[in-house]
């Protein structure tokens, strides 16, 4: 059980990235079938009571601002709202033409805006849904959080296999859960990349390899989405993102994104929350120094040009 909750979450952070990134790249997709993405995106936006209270005013994607996207990961369940199994913060800077991105662990201890009380990350999204989701994070990292995208851990292989499947160039050969991913230029279908991203165990880098590796699938993906125009199944593409994601974003502002930050999909940098972990009262959490949490802050808020915060 515990490693099927493991796979989701997998599953669901590259399903959330992908989508972020084909929203800023796939600029010759979104021109050449206007009307299909302007549908997608009136059927992904979901209208939140949300302004940053990190900004002064209202941040504006026409003048270029750079921004910030919190991507949500959850398994979806009926009758429920479902958790919140991964969280990943972008900031995206169309001046310095680049991305920078940083996983909160879930397991993460601190203070639930809104709640009152400390606890894991993740059950801010249990709490109090996107809002309050969006506000935790954005208290813990102390940057401000403009946008959110939230996606259904369903849609991965989805939009894998509907962009025609995705080439990578694989460092060694291993094999993982029955598939073997031989050395050099591999070509995977939805099923073999979610494998491939997955692995980690027989990795002489850990978890820094999977993340190598996911990378590359990312980047492949995005490849793909910036020449949509090219593929002859385009509308699987935008049924799968239809059906699995939500967004604050309106169509506009997606427009205003692919036109302005396009170029940032360019220069992917990841950063890591590290910390330690430990049991309270019987529970499990990571918890993160100060000096880690400040430092990634700062660097997202150098990231996005804004002030930094000074050591106490």
């Amino acid at each position: 059980m515990r490693a099927e909750r493991r796979k989701k979450r997998r599953w669901m952070r590259w399903v959330g990235i992908i989508v972020a990134l084909l929203v800023i790249g796939a600029g010759a997709f979104a021109y050449s079938v206007y009307h299909n993405v302007e549908q997608t995106a009136d059927q992904m936006h979901e209208e939140i009571n949300w302004q940053s209270k990190k900004r002064e005013g209202k941040v504006s994607v026409e003048r270029k601002t750079p921004i910030s996207i919190l991507l949500i990961g959850v398994d979806e369940r009926k009758g429920d709202r479902g958790r919140a199994d991964t969280l990943i913060v972008m900031t995206v800077n169309p001046n310095k033409q680049s991305i920078e991105m940083v996983s909160v662990p879930r397991d993460t201890r601190t203070e639930i805006i809104g709640k009152g009380t400390e606890d894991k990350i993740n059950h801010s999204y249990a709490f109090g849904g996107v809002e309050m989701t969006m506000a935790t994070v954005e208290h813990f990292l102390d940057i401000p959080i403009d946008y959110y995208i939230k996606v259904n851990m369903e849609s991965f292989r989805d939009i894998v296999n509907a962009v025609g499947g995705v080439t990578v160039n694989n460092p060694f050969a291993f094999t993982y859960e029955g598939t073997h991913f031989p050395k050099g230029e591999i070509t995977l279908n939805g099923d073999e990349a979610l494998k491939y991203s997955r692995m980690r165990y027989d990795d002489p880098r850990g978890d820094f390899g999977r993340q190598d590796r996911q990378k590359q699938i990312i980047q492949a993906i995005i490849e793909k989405g910036a020449s949509f125009s090219s593929l002859t199944n385009y509308s699987d593409v935008l049924a799968a993102i239809g059906k699995n994601v939500k967004t604050n974003l309106t169509f506009e502002e997606m427009k205003y994104i692919q036109a302005n930050y396009k170029d940032a999909r360019k220069h992917i940098k990841q950063l890591h929350i590290t910390g330690q972990g430990t049991k309270i009262n019987g529970i499990y959490y990571l918890l993160v120094p100060e000096s880690e949490r400040l430092a990634i802050s700062n660097e997202l808020k150098e990231h996005l040009e804004l002030k930094a915060t000074a050591a106490k």
